[in-house]
């Protein structure tokens, strides 16, 4: 909705095209001309082109993105600051007991009980990496599966103390509403997973590039949050308003 509507004020007609299928239908689709352009998240869309890709930061992985896609004459614009990626959370009761601020200091707190996706287990940012890179044992960690990619019933467990850690993903109003602490990564263990403007070549011209560009210095996890909150919360606004809104509110609509 926001790229919509953008591209409409400046006089760029454009179509929406929702639930479009994962990347195995998306990047078929812009190499066809079925759609022309997406919102990707950076991380994600490198591991499309190469699941052994060791880039971590926003900046390794922007720069991998532009040889990676250009094979299918496509185009990444401008990465935003704006990420949804997993995140170790706790509580911020948890948080100030235990002296918790990044990954690592989850050795004070262990053993723990740890809730996410089912998968979350074998991950390489998952249990395994938290021995290999921040040297928690794994079998200090008890894995307690749910089935709710960090929503309502991981929150509630994490909340209710049934697990002290969660997978909860970064732009999950929880965080705010209950006052959760997401722990900081100084290893980069999670890949980065920015909003990027994924287009393509036959499209692309400096105008659309300038209002894509213009969208990323400006959009931020908070914003996402936010955006969220609105449309999933008690207002239940339309993305179509929400999306109106956060353009008017930055100078962009």
């Amino acid at each position: 909705e926001i790229y919509v509507q953008a591209l409409e004020a400046k006089g760029v007609k454009a179509e929406k095209k929702f639930n479009i299928g994962p990347r195995q239908q998306t990047i078929p689709a812009l190499r066809d001309g079925s759609i022309n352009l997406i919102p990707e998240y950076n991380g994600n869309l490198l591991a499309y082109y190469n699941e052994k890709y060791t880039e971590r930061t926003t900046e390794d992985v922007d720069a991998a993105l532009v040889d990676a896609v250009a094979k299918d004459k496509l185009k990444v614009l401008d990465s935003a600051q704006a990420e949804d990626k997993d995140a170790y959370v706790v509580t911020s009761k948890t948080a100030e007991s235990k002296g918790l601020k990044t990954i690592g200091d989850l050795s004070k707190l262990v053993p723990f009980s740890l809730g996410a996706n089912p998968q979350f287990g074998d991950l390489g940012y998952g249990i395994p990496g938290l021995e290999k890179v921040y040297g928690v044992k794994a079998s200090d960690v008890k894995f307690k599966p749910i089935e709710d990619f960090g929503g309502p019933d991981t929150v509630k467990a994490l909340v209710d103390d049934s697990v002290q850690v969660a997978d909860i993903y970064t732009t999950s109003p929880a965080i705010k509403t209950e006052n959760l602490v997401v722990l900081e990564d100084p290893e980069n263990m999670i890949s980065s997973q920015n909003i990027i403007p994924l287009i393509s070549d036959a499209v692309d011209s400096k105008k659309i590039d300038d209002v894509l560009n213009a969208i990323s210095a400006k959009l931020t996890t908070d914003d996402l949050i936010a955006l969220r909150d609105r449309v999933e919360g008690k207002e239940k606004a339309s993305a179509a308003t929400a999306a109106k809104d956060w353009l008017a509110d930055k100078d962009l609509g």
